[in-house]
């Protein structure tokens, strides 16, 4: 029996009493879930991600989760101008015994830790957002369009990498790209009219 890293229970939650974002919304994620959420901007995909991590409270409802750890789409914002990758890796973990195969595994160079986070592309620097993530050891992974910043073809062969670890923890996936949503996920959640459409 897989254990439940992420459980919402009856969400409701608007950023005005009139408008509400979600009505009794509910979701369950285990260990080696892959669930993405789809829909329009502005549909609530990443305010969703703000209630999970406790940076936005519901009106109603139960949000549980294990221990989290994020990728967000812009790269740049998640990491400090000035310090080295490596001493940003060190900063949200004391073991790195695994960095060198995680280098390795997403195509990048040792010699990258040395640099900061201007001195790579946008597609490196998400493929450093992503080793991060997973060296936090997370139960409950949120993946806030993690491939955005990378081409198509380096995109496929992260998302092929990213789950290869998939035992490790469950995934929730914000998404526009349908197909890489129906090609990765378990499941997959109109966010607009709460609906399921696709699901293994």
């Amino acid at each position: 029996m897989k254990k439940s890293v992420l459980n919402i229970e009856n969400l409701t939650f608007g950023y005005t009493q009139k408008k509400l974002i979600y009505t009794d919304f509910d979701l369950e994620i285990k260990k080696g879930e892959i669930k993405s959420l789809v829909g329009s901007s502005g549909s609530g995909k990443s305010t969703l991600f703000e209630l999970i991590t406790n940076n936005l409270k519901p009106q109603k409802g139960i949000i549980t989760s294990q221990k989290i750890s994020s990728i967000y789409q812009d790269p740049y914002s998640s990491f400090h101008p000035t310090y080295s990758i490596l001493e940003q890796m060190n900063d949200i973990t004391n073991d790195l015994n695994e960095l060198p195969f995680l280098l390795e595994k997403f195509s990048l160079d040792l010699m990258i830790l040395k640099k900061k986070p201007h001195q790579l592309s946008g597609g490196q620097l998400q493929r450093c957002s992503i080793i991060r993530a997973i060296l936090m050891k997370p139960d409950l992974l949120l993946a806030d369009e993690p491939t955005s910043a990378l081409d198509n073809t380096i995109a496929l062969d992260v998302m092929k990498v990213l789950i290869t670890f998939i035992d490790r923890f469950g995934i929730l996936l914000i998404t526009h790209d349908k197909n890489l949503a129906k090609w990765c996920s378990n499941e997959i959640i109109n966010i607009e009219d709460n609906t399921i459409i696709y699901k293994e």
